[in-house]
């Protein structure tokens, strides 16, 4: 991997990070916020959100994920992964990513049906009967309650990102082989996962 204008450079002389992951998420500010959790939490794992500009369509989150590999490269170690809304975005636009992610055993696709907010939401509680967007926002805001301008990164402690790991997979049964089709469905989960497995390991 290239060390140009990348912070996540595996210096020598300095600690070696055993795993990467990249990811290209559609939000700009709240996914990035979670995700910098595990940067904190973790000393042989790092996390980078790729997150650039306005657009948050399916095929700008890959756009970026495409730069930034032809740019910087993937070692086989690592991982990368989209990370998206389920919006109101259509089938072809989220099918064009699922079969991005199954084009190598590194790559990933993560999606949240409303929102990335509803796995947030898990963190907190089960999350039944959501029944659009808004509701979703509407309920996370028991917990945080300026989830809109910032998000709490306090409140997402270890033992809560494992519960929402176990309310997603709970949810997710059989595991869907692409994406959540019902509101009330994420799996994000799967990239947490992962990322806590390779720490642990």
């Amino acid at each position: 991997m290239s060390n140009k204008g990348n912070r996540f450079k595996r210096p020598v002389g300095k600690r070696l990070y055993r795993k990467l992951f990249f990811i290209s998420t559609e939000g700009v500010r709240t996914e990035p916020l979670y995700f910098d959790i595990f940067n904190k939490q973790q000393s042989i794992v790092r996390v980078k959100c790729l997150k650039k500009g306005n657009d948050s369509s399916p095929e700008h989150v890959l756009k970026q994920m495409k730069i930034y590999l032809k740019k910087e490269g993937l070692k086989k170690s690592d991982e990368a992964w989209l990370v998206v809304d389920r919006d109101n975005w259509t089938e072809d636009q989220l099918a064009l990513l699922h079969s991005w992610s199954k084009q190598r055993d590194n790559f990933g696709f993560a999606l949240s049906n409303p929102k990335f907010e509803y796995w947030l939401l898990l963190h907190f509680e089960d999350g039944n009967d959501i029944s659009s967007s808004p509701n979703c926002s509407e309920r996370l805001r028991k917990y945080l309650p300026d989830h809109d301008k910032n998000i709490d990164t306090h409140k997402f402690t270890p033992e809560k990102i494992n519960a929402a790991i176990r309310r997603a997979k709970s949810r997710d049964f059989p595991p869907c082989p692409d994406w959540p089709r019902n509101f009330g469905g994420t799996t994000v989960y799967k990239l947490v996962e992962k990322i806590l497995k390779d720490n642990r390991g």
